[in-house]
């Protein structure tokens, strides 16, 4: 049986209908570059702020900024390993970002050390870490 051209035409119009029909209902596809590139900025964010924070705490005064100064003035010299000694580096500690401010120097520097770390105090030695009120008493630089 042939269908006449009046109906190949209704049936190819419905057809194309039906295609578009299928074609508006469907929602466009979701773009993996849009949540990549939200994603990507995000980190970015993150980085900056890391970094902007890093900088910041470096730079900020600490609180024994004075203390280790005045230390410096008076002319108290500490010595140590700062590579390998853990006492060294736990003295270090203790200053924070005020160590900066401390006359150091390396162990090898002044013959005689024995112990990491020495403290050199208007000639007398103070042999491994000190505690701040030992270094006050020592300078007179208050706390």
């Amino acid at each position: 049986m042939e269908l006449s051209k009046r109906e190949r035409r209704k049936l190819k119009e419905s057809g194309e209908e039906a295609l578009q029909a299928k074609a508006e209902s469907t929602p466009p596809p979701k773009k993996k570059t849009s949540k990549l590139k939200v994603i990507l900025w995000a980190a970015f964010i993150i980085i900056i702020l890391a970094v902007s924070y890093s900088a910041y705490s470096l730079t900020r005064p600490g609180p024994l900024d004075g203390f280790a100064k005045c230390l410096t003035e008076k002319g108290a010299v500490m010595y140590g390993a700062m590579d390998w000694c853990k006492y060294t580096q736990a003295q270090r500690g203790m200053f924070g970002n005020s160590f900066k401010y401390i006359d150091y120097h390396e162990h090898t520097e002044l013959p005689g050390i024995r112990k990491t770390p020495t403290w050199v105090i208007d000639g007398k030695w103070y042999e491994n870490a000190q505690s701040f009120d030992v270094l006050a008493q020592a300078t007179g630089c208050k706390l």
